[in-house]
């Protein structure tokens, strides 16, 4: 008992750690657009975009190839930390020297002012420098250092830009010291400060541990890691694209007078979606070591059974609440007007998040029986159908193009992961009742949000139907689960 007790403790602290900063992110929507015109905010959610994937190519698949080689050999733990930080830390420096000798160029390039390229270069490498140092506290069971030091990093973003775009405003109005470094008409260059204080403020923190790790280097075991990482690294290039890609498509894609404004409609919204994200980010964090422990008892694809429906039925709940309650979580988190008018997204995000979680669900046909390389593939196919609908539909519907990819992206790794596994590992998935609730609440959804147009009485109404009908179908395994 006392494993399992320490498993849900770790597991807790991790999750709380890793869903703060999307917390974070939702809770600076109404600022973002309360503060910054829609075209300002397409500028930093871009750029924003571009780190995701900066993020990914900068860590290469080194976090997930160091807890492989950290655990594999004890007597090789220390110089597999030693290689890794040193890996980690020169290709780091290397890249930031090349990218800000040539600036200007990639300034051009990306359309971006050369200011915002060099924000993003630096926040880009002062991440990457702690991605070790993170590792580290996971892999020696410190839970609550990680922790701390996550919440940490997000509280300094959230102070620096409640500072730079509340306090800094008013102070200016009486103060010459304070005027001289306001300035109104670049007021999105202070969110990137701001994330840019809160990396090199967690980087300090962290610089200790690069002492207590040493740098080192073998160059055997920095190949062996190398070769690891690559398939890890196809795999995390594939899943940026599928979640940020859709905004750097739309700048490019759309005609330069309206592209950034569009990016600032389609991002504020898309936020609205992250109701959704938690729950799946979450959920995820907490089951996956389960479906590993599980693995070898008598009844656990019977259990994956049950988790993944009562996922789905939680999922459609949640999609329709949002769904029906979407004017009153657009006064909340988008008080802003102007950009109300890509509301019309919200279902799609929401349902095709629903799908991501589901797949994460269904993806345990390949972790367990250490096929992993088709979570690659599926990742890839998925990147593939995200480039080609966003450049296909962008010019024709603009945002609705990207929701729509994005939804049929991550629909078709759920149906993908589903279709492969049963043939690897095949599971008694209870599909008929599963798709039954998913095609109601998406019926419903769409009659509440599209046919009636957010009429709150009806979308209540049907609400109270869905879940009429869950429990009714439930009732009797809810009950078991109770007594238990």
């Amino acid at each position: 008992m006392s494993v399992f007790k320490k498993l849900f403790k770790q597991t807790f602290i991790y999750g709380l750690a890793t869903v703060l900063p999307r917390v974070l992110s939702v809770i600076l929507v109404p600022l973002y657009v309360k503060v910054l015109l829609p075209e300002e905010y397409g500028i930093y959610s871009t750029v924003m975009a571009f780190l995701i994937l900066g993020n990914v190519l900068l860590s290469y698949g080194m976090e997930t190839a160091f807890f492989r080689f950290v655990t594999k050999d004890e007597s090789q733990q220390k110089i597999v930390q030693s290689t890794t930080l040193t890996s980690l830390t020169i290709s780091t420096l290397i890249f930031l020297g090349i990218t800000l000798l040539f600036r200007n160029f990639i300034s051009e390039i990306s359309e971006f002012k050369p200011e915002y390229v060099t924000y993003g270069l630096l926040i880009l490498a002062l991440d990457a420098l702690v991605v070790l140092p993170f590792v580290w506290f996971r892999a020696n069971e410190k839970p609550m250092r990680y922790a701390i030091i996550k919440i940490f990093n997000v509280v300094i973003n959230l102070v620096f830009n409640l500072f730079f775009l509340l306090m800094l405003p008013k102070l200016a109005e009486n103060s010459n010291y304070w005027s001289s470094l306001w300035f109104p008409e670049n007021k999105v260059a202070y969110v990137f400060i701001a994330n840019l204080i809160a990396s090199a403020v967690t980087l300090l923190v962290l610089l200790p541990l690069y002492v207590k790790i040493g740098f080192g280097f073998s160059k055997t075991i920095w190949k062996q890691m190398m070769k690891y990482a690559f398939p890890v690294l196809i795999a995390g290039i594939a899943f940026s694209i599928n979640e940020a890609f859709d905004r750097i498509l739309l700048k490019y894609l759309l005609p330069e007078n309206i592209a950034e404004v569009q990016v600032g409609l389609y991002s504020a919204c898309y936020k609205l979606g992250m109701f959704m994200t938690l729950f799946v980010m979450a959920f995820r964090l907490g089951i996956e070591p389960f479906f590993f422990n599980h693995s070898g008892h008598t009844n656990a694809k019977n259990t994956y059974a049950t988790i993944t429906k009562y996922f789905t039925l939680f999922g459609c709940l949640i999609l329709l609440v949002v769904v029906v309650y979407i004017d009153v979580f657009k006064r909340i988190l988008i008080p802003n007007s102007q950009y109300w008018e890509a509301l019309k997204i919200v279902p799609l995000i929401l349902l095709a998040n629903l799908f991501l979680g589901i797949y994460h669900n269904l993806s345990v046909w390949y972790k367990v029986t250490d096929r992993t390389k088709y979570g690659a593939y599926i990742s890839v196919f998925a990147a593939i159908v995200t480039l080609v609908l966003n450049y296909v539909l962008i010019p024709i519907i603009g945002y609705m193009g990207s929701a729509v990819a994005t939804l049929a992206a991550y629909g078709s790794m759920m149906v993908l992961s589903y279709l492969y596994g049963r043939k690897y590992y095949d599971v008694p998935y209870e599909v008929k009742k599963i798709s039954g609730y998913l095609l109601l609440a998406i019926g419903f959804s769409a009659i509440s949000f599209y046919a009636f147009n957010g009429n709150i009485w009806l979308g209540t109404a049907l609400l109270v139907v869905f879940a009429a009908i869950m429990f009714y179908s439930e009732k009797n395994e809810f009950l078991k689960i109770i007594r238990k």
